[in-house]
């Protein structure tokens, strides 16, 4: 019989509520308005208090739930974890730090990049984006639907923390008697944080390790010529080196065991879009054109944003391993075309 992921719960837990996953953790699941429609939360318990692991996105209805939920628990909250600058696990994190006096905790990278996008700073603005994805051969009509978004960061990240707490790949953060191990990735987001508890058996993946879709990995207008997708690569492997038992506990989706069996499905899938997009650059192709190949049903336009992101991401990481050659039309779209072995 082939091997498959393991789902130990067969329920999900209501909003405004959580359930104990492993001992002295528990899992809340809120609402996101996209059609990825909710995200996963986490509570470690910790001595007296409480650790909150993401945060939502800035949603009145997933204030109410906290509301609710804070209101049940009976203790202080000690410290807030953002795995990553994402509106969905960063959006509420000021509003709960203000509401509950407890200090932020994230990476530099997560940190700095959410407040470049926040305050569309060069390289990470709508402006940047719509006419890297120009660039790119996206169609007019999908380039100024995306303009007329504005923002759309800062809706879904209301305030941002002015101060927090550093941590770097490799650092402890002790909670509730138990060691927490940082765990960095890339590729996803700048310097994403994990978090592992090797005594506990539990992996928070945050976006890294997803058990049912892909995670999206794109490259953004300040580092046109990056490779994501490489680092993504790399990042994931390394997940490999922990106990097949281990209960991975992701952002998207149920918790799930057997952490490299997913490790190789997520490796082989990338594998087969990069090979679809090799063969259909037997011509010069631009992201645009290529966004079928990748995508063949019908995106919304907050889904073409992650979906040309990814498409160059794919081109990119071709380009990076010498398969696919790049270059800029004197229409000034950049194309690839397979290279001659």
């Amino acid at each position: 019989m082939a091997p498959i992921l393991d789902y130990p719960f067969d329920t999900l837990p209501p909003t405004g509520e959580t359930r104990e996953v492993a001992p002295g953790v528990h899992w809340i699941r809120m609402p996101l308005p996209f059609a990825l429609n909710h995200i996963n939360l986490w509570l470690i318990e910790d001595g007296g208090g409480v650790v909150i692991v993401d945060t939502g996105y800035g949603l009145e209805a997933s204030q109410d739930a906290w509301d609710t939920i804070l209101a049940g628990l009976g203790r202080p909250v000690t410290r807030i974890i953002v795995t990553h600058c994402h509106p969905d696990h960063l959006g509420l994190a000021q509003w709960l730090s203000e509401k509950t006096g407890a200090p932020v905790t994230m990476t530099l990278g997560e940190f700095l990049g959410g407040h470049a996008l926040w305050n569309q700073l060069p390289g990470y603005n709508t402006t940047a984006m719509v006419a890297q994805f120009r660039q790119h051969g996206l169609d007019e009509a999908r380039c100024t639907a995306l303009a007329s978004r504005g923002n759309a960061y800062k809706r879904g990240v209301p305030s941002l923390p002015a101060s927090y707490e550093r941590v770097i790949d490799g650092d402890s953060l002790e909670i509730g008697g138990r060691s927490w191990k940082v765990i960095v990735g890339h590729g996803h987001s700048p310097e994403h944080m994990s978090l592992y508890c090797e005594s506990a058996g539990v992996l928070i993946s945050g976006d890294m390790l997803l058990p049912r879709i892909s995670t999206n990995v794109s490259v953004f207008a300040a580092t046109p010529d990056d490779d994501p997708l490489g680092r993504f690569l790399d990042s994931i492997r390394s997940f490999k080196q922990l106990p097949v038992a281990t209960l991975v506990l992701p952002s998207h989706g149920s918790p799930f065991r057997n952490i490299g069996l997913r490790v190789d499905q997520l490796v082989e899938h990338h594998d087969d879009r990069c090979a679809e997009l090799l063969a259909a650059c037997s011509v010069p192709r631009c992201a645009g054109e290529l966004l079928a190949t990748l995508f063949p049903r019908e995106l919304d336009t907050h889904q073409v944003m992650f979906a040309m992101g990814e498409a160059i991401a794919h081109l990119n990481h071709l380009a990076r391993k010498w398969e696919v050659c790049r270059s800029v039309g004197s229409d000034g779209i950049v194309r690839f075309i397979k290279s001659h072995q």
